[in-house]
């Protein structure tokens, strides 16, 4: 098994550079017809050309920060590493599985429900931490964030990295913190990072801070993740990483 390396994918689609780019291309031809298409034809080259640079910095041969972003929800847990956890939307199983090799008595479970969106699947989370030599304490599961199946105040850790935002038919995002902390004991610990920077799908910072204390979760603070200095400014586009924030608590 040495020859074979676990796959984590890359949060930018090759969709977001190839659809761009043949878009481009068209453009091109329709400038025998007419000069104005010349235009459309270099903002669909710099769109292309954006995503091409962006997937480069997030991957492993570029910057890694898609690891690094990774990491800063494991660095933020203060644990003493026993028990169950709960990685909601775990995606390639990254996390998940990060976890477990830092906490060797610790029982972790992931869930998603590997939209056809997403290059991600149960089955490569599963190959992945087989890879990692640690199937053995992970578990994977399709489920939704929105309705989680597990009872009450199931999980001594709660973490979340980057899917609240994905999550559809919620209106209110708040709704999907709340399920996230109806699973977590209490005296819990939780990370949760998302775009919780982005007034619109949560309200100001502070406002939001303010409804989790109401809920009686202690310590609770925001960690502006954007402003890390390994995040160049390439990439705190808002609709890339210029919204991207932790909360971490305890309930």
């Amino acid at each position: 098994m040495t020859d074979r390396k676990p796959n984590y994918g890359n949060w930018v689609s090759r969709k977001f550079i190839i659809i761009p780019l043949v878009l481009c291309l068209v453009m091109c031809t329709m400038v025998l017809v007419n000069i104005l298409f010349s235009i459309p034809a270099i903002i669909f080259f710099v769109i292309s050309f954006y995503f091409a640079y962006t997937r480069y910095l997030f991957s492993k041969k570029g910057k890694d920060i898609q690891t690094k972003i990774r990491n800063l929800v494991i660095s933020n847990l203060v644990w003493n590493g026993e028990g169950n956890v709960l990685d909601i939307g775990c995606g390639s199983g990254a996390l998940a599985i990060s976890l477990a090799k830092r906490y060797e008595k610790a029982q972790i479970t992931g869930i998603d429900d590997w939209g056809k969106q997403w290059e991600y699947s149960q089955a490569l989370c599963e190959k992945n931490a087989e890879f990692e030599n640690v199937p053995n304490r992970i578990e994977f599961k399709k489920a939704s964030a929105a309705d989680l199946p597990f009872d009450d105040e199931r999980f001594d850790v709660v973490l979340s990295n980057l899917v609240f935002h994905e999550v559809g038919g919620v209106k209110d995002k708040t709704d999907l913190i709340r399920e996230a902390l109806r699973v977590l004991k209490k005296d819990g610990k939780f990370v949760f990072q998302d775009l919780f920077l982005w007034s619109r799908l949560y309200g100001r910072p502070e406002e939001l801070l303010d409804t989790l204390r109401n809920w009686g979760i202690k310590d609770v603070k925001m960690i502006n993740t954007s402003q890390m200095p390994f995040i160049p400014s390439s990439l705190k586009l808002p609709f890339m990483l210029g919204t991207i924030s932790m909360i971490v608590g305890e309930k």
